[in-house]
């Protein structure tokens, strides 16, 4: 059984987003929370936490099993663009820049090894 967390309007831009996602995905749970703790960007600690989310919500639907037993890895990880904050920026000889200030939206999902062989 599968578990999903989102993270929705995330103040990061895409790009540095999925730099960090991609360092995760296919990885046991175990193993992605390292990577995430010790890389050293902004957007892992968002992704960290969204991570441990998803975690006790695979936990929630599977009462009974822990997730060290049955071998919980990152099934999916997907990053989508959010909605931009388009601003002014002052240029010379009154002109003005525009700056887009970008979000994403960041949704994981975590499943079970085991319980795949299992009901196979």
């Amino acid at each position: 059984m599968e578990a999903v967390a989102k993270l929705n309007d995330c103040p990061t831009s895409p790009r540095k987003m999925r730099l960090v996602v991609d360092l995760i995905r296919g990885e046991r749970v175990e193993k992605a929370l390292y990577i995430l703790k010790y890389t050293n960007k902004e957007a892992a600690q968002r992704v960290e936490k969204l991570l441990l989310s998803a975690i006790k919500n695979w936990e929630a639907k599977n009462e009974g099993q822990r997730p060290e037993e049955s071998e919980l890895f990152v099934k999916t990880v997907t990053v989508d663009g959010g909605r931009q904050l388009k601003r002014l920026r002052p240029a010379p000889q009154g002109r003005g820049h525009r700056i887009r200030k970008r979000s994403n939206h960041v949704t994981i999902v975590v499943d079970s090894k085991n319980l795949e062989s299992q009901t196979n």
